[in-house]
């Protein structure tokens, strides 16, 4: 299983703080999830867009859309920050 985490705008827009997903040799980086994700249509596919700017930890640490995921792994989505 692969855990994924939504955090501030995009936990709100979903309705959803997290879900599960099977892990399968098709997820096997941050982009085929994304993929994933966008596939899913409507407000997936508008907050995933390639335009949106969404950043990614995997297991706690930023990474990139070319960062692999294996079994077992967190991926949390969220917006970037700002303050001032």
């Amino acid at each position: 299983m692969i855990k994924l985490l939504f955090f501030a705008r995009l936990r709100e827009a979903l309705q959803t703080g997290s879900e599960t997903l099977d892990f399968s040799p098709e997820l096997d980086s941050v982009a085929a999830i994304v993929e994933l994700l966008q596939a899913r249509g409507g407000l997936w596919a508008e907050l995933f867009a390639d335009d949106q700017r969404v950043l990614v930890a995997v297991n706690q640490e930023m990474c990139d859309l070319e960062t692999p995921v294996q079994e077992g792994d967190e991926v949390a989505f969220f917006p970037p920050v700002t303050g001032g």
